[in-house]
């Protein structure tokens, strides 16, 4: 699907052939959302533009990431969603094109940073009145949804920190809720680090820098604070991680202590019941009238005499 929005008032326009919109001249956002191989290419001619392919759109270097050529700024980055029902993280991939005239965007996905970056363009029209303010309009967003998400999963941090400080019952769920937060900051922190590189070439563009300095300045800001952030979220991951490792050692030795201090009562009573159970001929407990209670006593007063031990020195 191609969108198209026109100044002053961005007005939206959604098409499938470019046949289809009117007044392109003024047009100053082309969005193209999850497109096929024929809507591409009748842009990429018409504008006479060429977006990258998808294996490029997924490249890490910096070359392919950001990428300034005749007045054109290419750029690739990785925007991330949490899937609300399963709190599983979605990575898609969106390309950009910035021109004097033109803003050109392609995804393969819905986007809520677009949504609302759409809402604001249309309270505020003015403000976004070339292709350059409308761009970091977007990187703001999205800037603002990281920030987001990297708050949703330190209240999930914190969560499981008062499950693991109140909770008597430690099961294996634990450690995975502790492994998925992990994998979630791990992931917001290389789409932080994206987003980083890319500012900073901007920031090193003279036209671009020129008008929207302050801007750039603030969203490095901003995205050092949620990098230093993140660093924090994995030092209370590791820090909880730790706690339940070594709630489950405590947990580990009290059984096994509990066998231990098993084994050891019984083994007096063992040792007294071995030796009368031994088939030689001349023994002569045998012959005593009272010798099985007698043995039976003696079992029992071993075995209470070891647990006094173990409650004087405290091991029970």
């Amino acid at each position: 699907m191609i969108r198209v929005f026109h100044l002053p008032d961005y007005e939206q326009q959604k098409a499938t052939t470019l046949t289809e919109i009117t007044d392109l001249e003024n047009a100053i956002w082309i969005d193209l959302q999850e497109p096929s191989t024929a809507e591409i290419v009748e842009v990429e001619k018409f504008f006479n533009i060429k977006f990258p392919t998808r294996q490029q759109q997924e490249e890490i270097e910096i070359s392919s990431r950001y990428l300034e050529d005749s007045g054109i700024i290419k750029i690739n980055s990785t925007f991330l969603n949490i899937i609300p029902r399963s709190g599983k993280l979605e990575e898609h991939d969106f390309s950009f094109m910035v021109t004097s005239k033109r803003l050109f965007t392609l995804r393969y996905c819905e986007s809520r940073v677009m949504v609302e970056t759409v809402k604001k363009i249309k309270q505020f029209p003015a403000i976004f009145n070339n292709p350059s303010r409308l761009f970091i309009s977007i990187l703001e967003s999205r800037i603002d949804f990281d920030a987001d998400l990297i708050e949703s999963v330190s209240r999930y941090i914190s969560e499981i920190n008062k499950n693991l400080s109140y909770s008597k019952n430690l099961d294996e769920e634990t450690i995975h809720r502790i492994s998925r937060c992990q994998q979630l900051t791990m992931s917001l922190r290389e789409g932080l680090f994206d987003k980083q590189r890319v500012i900073t070439s901007l920031h090193r563009n003279e036209d671009l820098m020129t008008e929207n300095y302050n801007r750039l300045r603030t969203m490095i800001k901003d995205i050092n604070s949620l990098i230093e952030h993140t660093n924090f979220n994995f030092t209370r991951l590791e820090y909880l991680q730790n706690s339940f490792l070594g709630l489950i050692n405590i947990e580990q030795n009290k059984a096994i202590k509990l066998f231990t201090v098993a084994s050891l009562t019984f083994m007096p009573p063992t040792l007294i019941a071995s030796a009368y159970g031994m088939n030689f001929k001349f023994m002569p407990e045998l012959n005593f009238a009272f010798g099985y209670p007698i043995a039976i006593g003696l079992m029992a007063l071993s075995s209470l005499i070891t647990i006094i031990v173990f409650k004087r020195k405290k091991w029970l």
